[in-house]
């Protein structure tokens, strides 16, 4: 896979990176929008617009998630030579840090960027055991 990677513009690993996890955000905002409209009580066509605001919302995170964090950690890889755990501990942390930005809390946006900075690395160091 890596020799192949090496081929393939950061763009075209970001959309497909884009399309398939905020696919499954989306599929998340199924799934856990109805759960939460029955929560708030809500029926009718009030429920079906939550449900799709869910949908939407999470899909677009989602994907706005994993195009940051796959084009980083592409062109970080370009950028250093290398194709180790570096990458996508540094691709983690702009992701985090992205993600944790619009709450303005710097305690969230440095907690967020070391966790998925740590996610990011150990997710890249056991693909390649």
């Amino acid at each position: 896979m890596d020799e192949i990677e090496g081929d393939i513009p950061c763009s075209s690993l970001a959309v497909d990176s884009i399309i398939r996890v905020g696919t499954a955000g989306a599929f998340w905002g199924m799934c856990s929008g109805p759960y939460d409209a029955t929560k708030l009580g809500l029926t009718g066509r009030a429920r079906a617009s939550f449900v799709a605001k869910s949908v939407g919302k999470f899909g677009l995170q989602c994907g706005f998630f994993a195009g940051i964090f796959s084009s980083t950690r592409c062109t970080v890889q370009r950028l250093r030579g290398q194709n180790d755990w570096v990458n996508a501990s540094v691709a983690g942390a702009i992701a985090g840090a992205a993600v944790a930005v619009r709450t303005r809390s710097w305690k969230q946006v440095i907690g967020m960027a070391a966790l998925l900075s740590t996610v990011g690395a150990a997710a890249d160091f056991s693909r390649t055991i």
